[in-house]
């Protein structure tokens, strides 16, 4: 690679100071490293950052027009800029300053003056995390584009992989789950019928009922999305991994492709599947019309200590104005 290209592959920096001696001495102890932008006023810092999306913003705070808590403040409330890490660089060495500048969202409160060895240290780990968020939302984006993979071979299904991973979230945080936590059940339930691009067409698509040699083909479908994502260390992963192996089961132990009963089954696997069963209910089908949503509730509850577990259902339907939420918002039918 030309020196050229590896300057241009850098990650861009955005210092913002109106003392032109510290952008001097910013620039001579990140040049070797970084795309350098600057900046001498708070305006002229967010043009940049709204045109350039910067890894990272060195940022004064005492500056006269804008101040730095003013700038960081406004990124932090536009959407397409909130991401972008804030180091603030300032005289202003009072906790409360500190404390401040972290509230209002800067990862980072380094005091003038400064060491270069500690920014380049600061500077360096702070990019490392916008490398691994990077890494991480295209972690995701490919899980999701996988489980979109095995919708594809089903076209009737619609919006069925965002409804459902929705009302996952949603019974997730209902059951007390953390917001993280929930959120790792969305991010895994896309992936729950992968194993369907291991079914033949003829199989997956056939409009009438499958005879009962068709149907231990489709009951593969678990296993064969299980090795599809292997095995991981990973978080999210090890939860796709027992989602899709597990959605099928049961929980009087009737499901497949394990005969899993009761607290034997992955509690995210469990909360999938009553997602993945409500919306396959109320959602239109070429051989079925959707249910309406008290029909599908009624039915819902009637598998109590059958398919789902009594607290589950109970669950389920304590989040229902959430879950109705979801349903007008990402339906694919017109009427309910």
């Amino acid at each position: 690679m030309s020196l050229q290209r590896m300057r241009e592959s850098r990650h861009t920096l955005l210092l913002v100071d109106d003392e032109p001696a510290n952008l001097q001495v910013l620039r001579h102890t990140l040049q070797n490293d970084y795309r350098l932008l600057f900046s001498k006023d708070g305006h002229r810092a967010l043009e940049l950052i709204r045109e350039e999306k910067p890894s990272l913003v060195l940022l004064d705070v005492m500056m006269p027009g804008m101040s730095g808590y003013e700038v960081c403040e406004t990124l932090k409330g536009d959407e397409s800029t909130a991401g972008i890490p804030v180091i603030f660089i300032s005289a202003l060495n009072q906790a409360a300053d500190e404390e401040k500048g972290l509230n209002i969202g800067a990862v980072d409160y380094i005091n003038k003056p400064f060491n270069p060895g500690i920014v380049r240290a600061r500077v360096r780990n702070h990019v490392k995390l916008v490398q691994a968020e990077a890494l991480r939302k295209t972690r995701l984006d490919l899980m999701h584009r996988l489980g979109m993979a095995a919708e594809f071979k089903d076209p009737s299904t619609g919006q069925h992989i965002m409804r459902m991973s929705y009302y996952a979230q949603a019974m997730a945080l209902a059951a007390g789950y953390g917001e993280i936590a929930a959120e790792e059940i969305f991010n895994a339930a896309p992936l729950h019928d992968v194993g369907k691009i291991g079914v033949p067409d003829e199989i997956l698509r056939k409009p009438g009922g499958l005879t009962e040699d068709e149907w231990v083909v489709m009951r593969q479908h678990p296993a064969i999305g299980a090795q599809i994502i292997g095995e991981h260390e990973d978080g999210v992963l090890q939860m796709a991994h027992s989602i899709a192996l597990c959605h099928h089961e049961k929980w009087d132990g009737t499901g497949y492709p394990q005969g899993l009963k009761g607290n034997e089954i992955p509690h995210a696997a469990h909360v999938v599947a009553l997602a993945d069963v409500f919306d396959a209910l109320t959602s239109e089908r070429p051989y079925k019309k959707a249910w309406p949503l008290d029909q599908a509730f009624n039915y819902i509850r009637e598998q109590s200590g059958r398919h789902f577990s009594a607290a589950l259902i109970e669950i389920f339907v304590r989040a229902r104005p959430e879950i109705e939420r979801i349903y007008a918002r990402w339906t694919d039918n017109p009427h309910d």
